[in-house]
């Protein structure tokens, strides 16, 4: 990837208002990736709706940084859980269309 695709943290924290070391704790707990460079932080572009999201629960929310960790494994455990039930679905409406009727007695 490009330097020019990478977003500098410390210019993120500054349009957003947000201390460049919660940006390091999601990095270290795993939650968002970051790239570093000659001493400085990276954001990947593809990360950004993640970061903003997180950054608004932590700062709008009061959510801590443990908190987020949490509350992201469970919405994609839901989401992971969704994407299961509406493969499941399918998958019996399928059969259920190749099933003859059932005759009557």
């Amino acid at each position: 990837m490009s330097s020019e695709e990478l977003i500098p943290a410390r210019e993120f924290c500054t349009f957003h208002h947000v201390e460049l070391s919660f940006i390091h704790t999601l990095h270290d707990s795993g939650l968002i990736a970051m790239t570093i460079r000659d001493g400085a932080a990276f954001l990947v572009p593809d990360e950004l709706p993640a970061v903003e999201k997180f950054v608004r629960w932590h700062y709008e929310l009061a959510i801590n940084p443990e908190g987020i960790e949490a509350v992201s494994h469970i919405l994609q455990r839901v989401e992971h859980l969704l994407e299961e039930n509406r493969s499941l679905r399918s998958r019996l409406r399928h059969y259920e269309s190749k099933q003859p009727p059932l005759a009557e007695e």
